[in-house]
């Protein structure tokens, strides 16, 4: 089921080189959508890199505030959808009796693009989802040394974007550097909520003690979905936002950007960062 990559012909054209340009074949990052059904009504749609559509349907569950544990889930399935060929991507998902129903409404937009997950929702408010967690109280404390050899493993576990040169990743590790599972996908918010998941099967939330790493910038989104998880540490090999640090200072997370080799910046929860 999983079509990770799509391979096209393109037009090879190198203007420091003599040589002519040339047709080939090259590697594309798939971008499919993603339907989630609840009791076959649809809920959200979201453009993703197929693979691990299950994980990501549980992920963006628990995220968004609508579900808390596995056992809120009765059951999940890939289901048939309108393509023909089939591609199955539709993800129904039957929530237990007790488990209350999302309140959407004109002002709640669920349809999230590769790029962009919160932008089509009404306000800040809105999104403000408050964890069951208390990340506060998580003293997990990390070596800088480690976090800066985290991003290299990462990197060496990105098989499709060896490839395609064309997807974000998310890896969560232990505080002494393992790297326990990555998930890859056009959309950063899509393979943070793989990951997480993945976690939320394993009987693994919250992740106390863990380490969430992702290959772009850490945006107010991504920050919120780490602390839904109970994750103490978020670091990024690029920037953050404004509000994702201020989410992280409310939330009592550890904050770190621009992590490249030695040097990074550490934007909110410094004392879980020895050096």
């Amino acid at each position: 089921m999983a079509r990770t990559m799509n391979r096209r012909p393109v037009m090879k054209i190198n203007l420091d080189s003599d040589a002519e340009p040339r047709r080939r074949p090259d590697d594309l990052a798939a971008e499919e959508p993603l339907e989630i059904r609840l009791r076959k009504e649809p809920l959200a749609v979201t453009m993703r890199t197929p693979g691990q559509d299950i994980d990501l349907a549980m992920g963006f569950l628990l995220t968004e505030g609508i579900i808390r544990t596995a056992d809120d889930v009765l059951t999940a399935q890939l289901c048939a959808g309108t393509d023909t060929p089939n591609t199955y991507n539709v993800v129904d998902i039957v929530l237990g009796a007790d488990v209350p129903p999302p309140a959407t409404d004109v002002s709640r937009n669920f349809y999230t693009t590769s790029s962009c997950g919160v932008c089509g929702k009404a306000s800040i408010d809105a999104v403000r989802t408050r964890s069951q967690f208390d990340v506060r109280t998580d003293k997990t404390v990390v070596a800088a040394r480690t976090l800066s050899e985290i991003p290299d493993k990462l990197r060496a576990a990105q098989r499709t974007f060896e490839r395609t040169g064309g997807l974000h990743a998310a890896g969560l590790f232990t505080a002494d550097g393992e790297l326990l599972v990555l998930r890859e996908d056009v959309g950063r918010h899509n393979a943070v909520d793989k990951v997480i998941g993945w976690a939320l099967r394993e009987g693994r939330l919250p992740l106390t003690g863990h380490v969430l790493l992702v290959s772009g910038r850490a945006s107010f989104e991504l920050t919120q979905k780490a602390w839904m998880a109970g994750i103490p540490v978020l670091a990024a090999v690029s920037a953050p936002s404004t509000l994702a640090a201020e989410l992280a200072d409310e939330a009592g997370m550890t904050l770190v950007g621009f992590l490249r080799g030695p040097s990074m910046n550490v934007y909110s929860g410094s004392e879980r960062i020895s050096v």
